[in-house]
């Protein structure tokens, strides 16, 4: 491969995937987002192109951000609580914490509830380290105007997010007594491993049954959890694995995979259960998907 345009896109993909994927929470999307910034790439004149990366995730940025707004109402229209894409991802990913944490299920959460600007120049700021000037060129703002949209956000998102950040040991514990109870369908474990004000999302997207609101408190969580394993009245699994940098469950219903199981620890207990059951976001977890912030 000897052609200069190809050689740079290829070597960044990795990269330009991660930016659309942080900024849209769907791996399909992002994948479109890949194809149309190609598209754009392959007409640009090298020559006058000073800083590659750069106008790379310039030309990454603008179709998420196109591509954010026409999200808008498929999300409006959605059937239930709209999770992220779940993605199985590489070790290494979990053991780069800001690499973890920027696209984890809760953070990506969060990010849902900025507007399509406000979470541009917050991923590129945060998670990419973005100059300002760079980000308003990308959002087609002033600089001025960026620093006080990513101060803005950034207060918006620290209000929200995880109160502390856990070890990775610590997570696996907690998920490995969530996964015992859960296939035992024991009540009492699952209090046990459950925060208090726990919240449980389930993404069905209208094809899958889930539940139509969050379920809040250990109580409640624990006994919709039960009794819908007792409505299936079929052998229940989870697989340890590694979604989105952090530890998670692929559940299987007599084998067949029904979902994933994200979730959010604080004070060695869960706070946070994110099941996509969805089956068109459950695309990306039977192989890995390489992500970086470099």
């Amino acid at each position: 491969m000897n052609d200069p345009a190809t050689e740079t896109f290829l070597g960044y993909r990795n990269l330009l995937f991660t930016v659309a994927y942080e900024m849209l929470g769907s791996a399909a999307d992002a994948e479109d987002v890949l194809q149309e910034t190609w598209l754009r790439w392959v007409k640009a004149d090298l020559a006058q192109v000073h800083d590659r990366r750069a106008y790379l995730i310039r030309i990454t940025t603008r179709q998420s951000l196109n591509r954010l707004r026409s999200m808008k109402s498929r999300k409006e229209a959605y059937v239930g609580p709209w999770l992220p894409e779940p993605l199985l991802t590489a070790p290494d990913v979990a053991e780069d914490a800001e690499l973890a944490e920027s696209v984890s299920m809760a953070l990506m959460l969060v990010l849902e509830t900025l507007s399509p600007t406000e979470r541009a120049v917050f991923v590129l700021r945060e998670a990419f380290d973005v100059g300002y000037d760079e980000i308003a060129a990308a959002v087609g703002k002033s600089p001025a105007a960026v620093r006080q949209i990513a101060y803005r956000a950034r207060r918006h998102v620290d209000a929200r997010r995880p109160r502390e950040t856990v070890s990775s040991g610590e997570a696996w514990a907690v998920l490995e007594s969530f996964q015992r109870a859960l296939e035992a369908g024991d009540l009492q474990g699952l209090l046990d491993v459950l925060a208090p004000e726990v919240v449980l999302l389930s993404d069905g997207g209208g094809v899958k049954q889930a539940s139509p609101r969050p379920v809040i408190s250990a109580g409640k969580v624990a006994r919709f959890i039960v009794g819908g394993i007792g409505k299936a009245g079929i052998a229940l699994t989870g697989d340890l694995t590694v979604v989105n940098g952090s530890p998670a469950l692929v559940l299987r219903l007599d084998g067949e995979i029904d979902g994933v199981v994200a979730i959010r620890v604080e004070d060695a207990r869960i706070t946070g259960l994110y099941y996509v059951r969805n089956p068109q976001k459950l695309t990306h977890i039977n192989s890995e998907t390489s992500l970086t912030l470099r």
